[in-house]
């Protein structure tokens, strides 16, 4: 049985013309760490609220643990939320905001810090207790956040971008506490982020998102791997998926992909890439520059690891190449993934590495 699950999920602004969620079906399975992924604006936000019931749908319905929670109000859905801003009581200690709500649903006083230590344990927050959240860190203030929601038993954990206050070191850390704090407790989580990184790091999952809609749900190396549209090819991805026109398809291929011309053993596809200009990033070289398809050069990027030493440089002309089973092939027209096309019947397919 799904912990968390969405059908036709609509949530409409405005009269209807914003549509913030549009007919979204979704589920998660028990103890899974599902990740809501996309831009500024495509609804993962929204969705989150509507599960958590901070917002009401405007059709569809919501069910947690098999049971249809729409309509009933945030406290009976059983569910934990940990906000952006973390929300603490900024006069309140960190044990009296960890054991705020234990109090007030009227727990003994002796249960509830009980329960605080024991959270506060899984965290390692225990010695911040008498501390108030001005003299905490925004690692600390997140760790405590956590521990308000956990002493509540919930069934699911709903995480509004709780990173994204965090510097980037901080966050690196963050992210690997968070991830094993969640399969520590093994309680279902949704997690809302526009950070592929931490989509990648954190979910078993990732449903990628735009325009109120879901695009794609898979693991993390199947949404890289084997993306299934244009959209999700190039959103997931830094440096994202080269996007090329060839005849009625687009090629798509991994920037890692594209590399010179012996270090592509078995069937390839040769193309000349004419280098423009080049970075170097952790190690590795991002070559920037242009592949000539017919008449039409476009824009790519090839990233180079530091295990190939082949002397590239901007203004010279090099041999690469593509292995095929690397290449990912979509429509030009819908952007959606399509069959493989045998090269041999594209149109100047003979003609990419002349």
């Amino acid at each position: 049985m799904a912990v968390v699950e969405v059908r036709n999920l609509c949530k409409h602004f405005d009269g209807g013309r914003v549509r913030a969620i549009d007919g979204i079906d979704l589920a998660t399975g028990a103890g899974e760490y599902l990740v809501l992924l996309g831009p500024s604006g495509c609804g993962k936000t929204t969705l989150l609220r509507t599960i958590a019931g901070l917002e009401e749908p405007t059709e569809g319905d919501v069910l947690i643990g098999g049971q249809v929670v729409t309509g009933l109000p945030p406290r009976a859905r059983k569910i934990a939320m940990v906000f952006q801003s973390y929300a603490l009581y900024p006069h309140k200690s960190v044990l009296a905001n960890i054991v705020f709500p234990l109090r007030a649903a009227g727990v003994e006083r002796g249960a509830r810090e009980e329960r605080a230590r024991w959270a506060a344990g899984l965290l390692g927050i225990e010695h911040l207790f008498a501390r108030k959240p001005r003299q905490l860190s925004g690692g600390e203030r997140q760790r405590v956040a956590l521990a308000r929601a956990l002493v509540r038993d919930p069934t699911v954990f709903l995480l509004d971008e709780p990173l994204s206050n965090l510097d980037a070191k901080l966050r690196t850390s963050a992210r690997d506490e968070l991830k094993r704090f969640q399969q520590e407790v093994g309680v279902t989580t949704v997690y809302v982020t526009h950070d592929q990184s931490e989509a990648m790091g954190l979910g078993d999952r990732i449903a990628v998102m735009s325009d109120g809609r879901v695009r794609q749900v898979g693991a993390p190396v199947e949404v890289y791997d084997d993306p299934a549209d244009t959209f999700v090819a190039t959103f997931i991805g830094s440096p994202p998926m080269n996007l090329v026109p060839h005849g009625d398809v687009l090629l798509g291929f991994r920037p890692e992909h594209l590399l010179p011309s012996e270090h592509v053993p078995g069937e390839r596809l040769p193309v000349v890439l004419s280098v423009q200009r080049m970075e170097y990033l952790s190690g590795d070289r991002h070559v920037y520059g242009t592949v000539e398809i017919g008449d039409e050069p476009t824009r790519v990027i090839a990233r180079l690891p530091a295990t190939v030493e082949t002397p590239v440089r901007p203004g010279e002309r090099h041999e690469f190449a593509i292995s095929v089973g690397r290449l990912r092939f979509f429509d030009t027209g819908s952007g959606t993934r399509t069959d493989p096309v045998r090269l041999a019947s594209l149109p100047a397919a003979s003609g990419l590495g002349a």
